[in-house]
């Protein structure tokens, strides 16, 4: 498996942090439907198996109605906010970038400044994040879940 990097982490190891550098950086990756908000997590039907994509994260009985569970490796959070809705975002603190560390009472927390972010939709619940966590996608395929 090949693990592609994030725009975030092209940025930040390119030090691409000023508007022109971003700005170039970004648009040299093509183009995106990443709506730059993290309003809505995408859980995508279609088949695995594209680019490196299709890992297992996890079976659907794993994570908890009302929390989630984060995967430390992928860098990503899986939520169940409802019984049979599944909704995944990176679980990179958009305050400072510190790995979120544990999901209860409907939020996802990060340990380093207590930033905390809605279950539903990735918005801040909590500051100093002042953005929401990015959405991620994931295919949920009979009771199976994986990366797209």
């Amino acid at each position: 498996m090949t693990n592609r990097p994030t725009r975030r982490t092209i940025l930040m190891a390119t030090g691409a942090t000023g508007a022109t550098g971003a700005t170039a950086l970004v648009a040299a990756c093509g183009g995106s439907d990443d709506n730059g908000g993290g309003d809505s997590a995408s859980t995508t039907t279609t088949a695995p198996g594209q680019d490196g994509a299709g890992d297992k994260l996890a079976d659907t009985a794993d994570i908890p109605v009302g929390g989630g569970t984060i995967f430390k490796d992928q860098k990503v959070v899986v939520t169940q906010p409802e019984e049979g809705q599944f909704k995944a975002f990176s679980a990179i603190c958009t305050h400072q970038q510190c790995l979120v560390g544990s999901v209860s009472d409907g939020t996802i927390n990060c340990p380093c400044h207590g930033s905390k972010f809605k279950i539903t939709d990735g918005a801040v619940a909590n500051p100093p994040a002042t953005r929401p966590l990015p959405a991620e996608n994931i295919v949920v395929d009979g009771n199976s879940i994986s990366l797209a």
